[in-house]
Parts: C-alpha cells; structure tokens; sequence
C-alpha cells in the first residue's frame, strides 16, 4: 500500500495547491485534504520551494573560527591556521560530532535536504574525520541525502605519497561516497587526478577542488576535462574554479564547451571564495567567482554552494543556501530565479539526485517559506520555514516578531 501524505494551503506558481504525495513522488496538485485518509500538513499560504541543496560543504570544519584562528585572512592563513590547531590537537572526536551535528541541524532548518561535504583524509588524521561523520550522518538518514568526499591530503603522487594513498583506499573501504582532492596543489595535477580515478573504481564519482586561485594561467581544469575523457564511466565534479574567471574569450569558450560534453557539473563558491581571493589587490578588487552564466549558457551543469562555515576559510556563514543564492545575485548577476535554482535543483543535479519540488512527478522534497516570489524569498531568507523530505516534514522553524508600533 502506498504511503501517501498531503502538504495543504500552499502556494507555487501563482495558484494555491494542495498537494498529493505518494511514496515521496509528487501525484497531484489539486486534490481535496479532506477526502484523503492520511496525513496533512497545512503549510498556512506559504510559498512552496524546491528542497535546498548544499553541494560542497567542509563538516569537519564547520564552527572552528575561534579554535583556528587566521590572523591573514587568505588560503594561505586558513590552511596554516587549521593546520596549527590540528597538531595543537584541538579537534577531537567528541567535539567534532557536536560540530557536525549542529551544522547538519542548522542546514535541516534551512530547508536543506541535499548535502555533500568534504573531509580531510591522510596527513596525519588518516579516516579519523570521515569516521566522524559517517556515524554523525546516520543520524540524519530520514532526514537528509548526505553525500561525503574524502579529500586526499597532497601529494598523491611522487616522495611522501605513500600514507596519503593508504589512506584514500582506507575511505573507499570505510564506504566514503565520493573521492576528492586538490590537484592544483599538488606537483602532479593530471597523476593525482589519475590515482584518484583508479581508486575511485567504477561507479564512485569525484569532486575536486580545482584551480581556487584568480592566476589565470592556473588551469587544472584542463587536466580534469582530459582525465574525464580517458574515463567517461566516472562522474566528475569541479568546485571553486576560481582562475576561470580571470579567463576570457575563446579559451573559456572552449573549456566551458569541454566541461558540458563531459557532463563535469562546476560548484562555485561565493562566499569563501570572496573572503580569500583578492586580498592582495589595492583597487578593482576582483570578486573571485567561477562564471557562472557563461558556462550555463554554454549547458555546463552549474551549482552554488556554501562552502566553508565560520571557520578559518570564512569566518562568516549562517549555514542557510539561500545566503549563497543572494551572493549569486548581488555578485555573480544572476537572476534570483536562476540563483535559487543553483543552491536547490541545479545543486541536486550536479550532485546526481532528482529533481524535487512542488510539482508532479517531482521528489517531494520542499521548503515552505513566506513568500510571494523567488526574489523575495532569496531577498528576506527568513528562519520561519517548514521542511519536508520525501512529503514528510522533517524541520520547523517558527518566528515571531514584534515592536512597540504593533500594540
């Protein structure tokens, strides 16, 4: 028998609908609550949205601004900072698992039902971190379709290779989803990118950190369209991108053609990728975001994501996509309609999922909010919102305002 719920007194597309849901698929926009035997949920007028998606996250370090501090504020500062307080041994289990926890908690309440994070794997902390959140992430199971990479400590390749590559099959054998790195730091990019396509094996995808620097001469992308060639049976996922856009003309043409003939879905990263980048510039300062509508319109798979979360890589953050759908707007010039696709279905299709929302045949994974338009919801972002996985709601926020006018 089919497991059916209704989400009643909604609003999408300009008409009020009451939503049948079976099974977790959308069945029927019209339908009357009250001849249904089943569960309902009356979102009270809310706007219906597509579930929220946060297709690069870094859990393990979510909420570690005051125990790493970066006293630079650019990658250099986050990287030494985090490395600093990780030998000061500031990081252990229990305290992580609470972090996590908090963050996957605070992204559930946002309407978040969609994420993938990255994690330290190799150097000194081996799986530890990875072991750290699979536990926490079975905790959201019914919650959440939680995605974890492990991101391989460099070098992959070459002297001082040897326990960062241990480490890469230990996650695949501890069942990590997806194998990542950052080649453009290593010695190697296109044999780093080779070893983790070996490992990954067949079925696994990848997401790499590619190119987060504004030099535009730093094109690891290239080496990745080349690695995605020799493998079509391997799903790749290039986040940050950052040196494409310092890059123009031709040349971007043909990599953001290159990237959609080979299905590579590009995640950029606003906010930290705007806190880091450009430090060094006295004026024109550049906003240090992969350009977007160009590789859309060119049919790259494109994303947005939050990335980092009052960490020593960005020291803001209120674990919200909608705080990276309103950067998307304000500094990449997307439309809020094309924003908020980017942190909700856009995200979901670059990380392999369905497609969701309040529409037939969709995955009913929705977010209620009070709102009338894409650009307002992206505009106030506010907390009240009522979350629903698969047609059963999983998170409520309830907000109550009031001043000395209203009495």
């Amino acid at each position: 028998m089919a497991d059916r719920r209704v989400i009643s007194n909604g609003w999408s597309n300009g008409v009020a609908v009451d939503l049948l849901v079976e099974d977790g698929v959308v069945v029927d926009e019209h339908i009357d609550p009250t001849s249904i035997d089943c569960p309902v949920v009356d979102v009270g007028g809310r706007m219906l949205l597509p579930a929220l998606a946060e297709p690069h996250a870094h859990l393990d370090k979510a909420l570690t601004a005051e125990l790493a501090p970066n006293p630079t504020g650019d990658l250099r500062g986050a990287i030494d900072a985090w490395m600093e307080a990780e030998a000061a041994g500031r990081f252990e289990p229990v305290g992580m698992a609470d972090r996590i926890r908090d963050e996957l908690r605070r992204l559930l309440l946002s309407g978040t039902t969609a994420v993938r994070s990255h994690l330290n794997v190799g150097g000194g902390v081996g799986v530890d971190h990875l072991r750290v959140a699979l536990d926490v992430a079975d905790e959201f199971s019914g919650s959440m379709d939680i995605q974890l990479v492990a991101m391989i400590t460099m070098p992959l390749t070459g002297p001082g290779s040897e326990q960062n590559v241990a480490a890469l099959h230990e996650a695949v054998e501890a069942g990590v989803h997806l194998v990542g790195g950052c080649p453009h730091l290593e010695p190697d990019s296109a044999g780093a990118i080779a070893v983790l396509a070996a490992v990954a094996g067949e079925g696994r995808p990848i997401d790499l950190h590619i190119d987060e620097t504004l030099d535009p001469s730093m094109l690891t992308i290239i080496d990745l369209i080349a690695a995605a060639r020799e493998r079509p049976d391997v799903n790749f996922t290039a986040s940050h991108c950052v040196s494409l856009s310092a890059v123009h003309g031709d040349l971007l043409l043909r990599i953001a053609d290159d990237l959609a003939a080979c299905a590579i879905g590009v995640v950029a990263l606003p906010q930290t990728n705007l806190f880091l980048q450009g430090r060094e510039s006295t004026r024109l300062t550049p906003r240090g975001i992969a350009p977007v509508g160009t590789l859309r319109e060119r049919g790259v798979m494109v994303a947005a994501g939050g990335d980092n979360v009052q960490d020593p890589f960005n020291l803001m953050g209120r674990s919200d996509p909608l705080e990276a759908a309103a950067l998307m707007v304000m500094a990449a010039h997307e439309s809020p309609t094309d924003a908020l696709n980017l942190v909700s279905n856009g995200a979901r299709a670059v990380m392999g999922l369905p497609e969701c929302g309040p529409t037939v045949g969709a995955v009913a994974d929705i977010v209620a909010v009070p709102a009338r338009s894409a650009r307002e919801a992206v505009a106030d972002a506010g907390a009240d919102r009522i979350v629903f996985r698969a047609g059963r709601e999983v998170a409520r926020s309830t907000v109550t305002r009031t001043t000395a006018v209203d009495d």
